[in-house]
């Protein structure tokens, strides 16, 4: 475990160009084989995106609940997209008792732009009245399982309660049932779906492509933003133990260490306000292989933060620090280019490449 900003990393020659703009809070891009882009935003679009930066909204998104932090959020290709059109998607719905996390598969339907079969595989346990902290991103094991993050909904001590889907990284099949190896699957109290708790708000989620090693990255308060490894049945610890405080000073739980509590990977302390986490594997930065790349929303930069042969964080480098505003998601491209989302009202789709 490494504090933030230890060292300076090694930066090799970054060009950026826009492919898309007047996009509103995009927060998820996925690149598609033809050289398109999905792109979502929070008020609850999708669009096609070509290379030339023409937009195509995709018609057929059900209804959902848009205000504060909630809205469309992630989208994601099923690992087998380029034969079955399947992707899923994650936002905040309606519902008894308030607003919370759902998960949605559908079938994308590209020459039309629109979406078919739509059909919600998931919805949390407990709905409330926030509109913060609704977590979001997916990723997949190499089985094709759906990991995806839930926050504590503004509601701390929901993280430590594995009867309540609220600050979790749960584990789902493409159809939504519980999949076999998932820790709390067997206890009569706690959530089946559940793989490991005590999570703030995991806004980032991502699996290594190389080792499939899980990886997330969650808001601390003030200070704390961490970067884990969910590891089955395992407690994170919030809101027992944090690298920050409350936003009133006042300090959080028992400290930072605590008997049967993971320390993260790495930690920011002050807060980044991290938005996605990404594991580069591509050709076009062969000495990235194997960083963590993090967009920031305060601190409007991107992390490159290097890693060992053990995959342990030995430095970081911030790159473009408030150059482009917030940013949002953070996807490699099939050529090795970086993509990334601006969450601004004009946001934009941006590609970072070796020029």
């Amino acid at each position: 475990m490494l504090p933030a900003f230890a060292a300076s990393a090694q930066t090799p020659p970054l060009a950026v160009e826009e492919i898309a703009s007047g996009l509103a809070h995009p927060w998820s891009v996925e690149p598609l084989e033809d050289g398109a882009y999905l792109v979502s935003e929070r008020p609850g679009r999708l669009n096609i995106v070509t290379a030339d930066g023409t937009t195509r909204t995709v018609s057929g998104l059900p209804d959902f609940y848009a205000a504060g932090q909630g809205g469309l959020l992630d989208v994601a290709l099923d690992p087998g997209f380029e034969t079955n059109d399947t992707i899923y998607f994650t936002s905040s719905v309606s519902g008894n008792g308030g607003q919370g996390t759902a998960v949605f598969r559908a079938q994308l339907n590209r020459r039309q732009a629109s979406l078919q079969a739509v059909e919600q595989i998931f919805v949390m346990n407990r709905l409330s009245g926030t509109n913060r902290h609704f977590g979001s991103r997916i990723a997949f094991d190499r089985e094709g399982n759906l990991f995806f993050g839930i926050g504590d909904r503004g509601e701390s001590d929901r993280a430590q309660d594995s009867s309540d889907h609220a600050g979790s990284i749960l584990r789902i099949r493409p159809d939504g049932s519980v999949p076999v190896g998932n820790p709390f699957a067997a206890s009569g109290a706690a959530q089946p779906e559940i793989w490991s708790i005590g999570h703030r708000n995991p806004q980032g989620i991502t699996t290594d492509p190389e080792t499939g090693t899980l990886y997330t990255v969650e808001h601390g308060a003030r200070g704390g933003d961490e970067i884990n490894t969910p590891e089955a049945g395992a407690n994170y610890g919030w809101p027992e133990i944090s690298y920050g405080v409350h936003y009133s000073g006042a300090k959080i739980g028992q400290g930072t260490h605590a008997e049967g509590l993971e320390q993260p990977l790495y930690y920011w302390d002050p807060s980044i306000a991290p938005g996605a986490i990404a594991v580069y594997r591509g050709k076009m930065f062969p000495e990235w292989d194997g960083d963590f790349l993090v967009t920031a929303l305060k601190d409007q930069l991107l992390a490159h933060i290097a890693v060992d042969e053990n995959g342990m964080p030995t430095a970081e480098n911030r790159l473009f620090a408030g150059e482009f505003g917030r940013l949002r998601d953070v996807k490699i491209a099939p050529d090795g280019a970086v993509l990334v989302t601006t969450d601004e009202p004009d946001g934009r789709l941006l590609r970072i490449y070796r020029p």
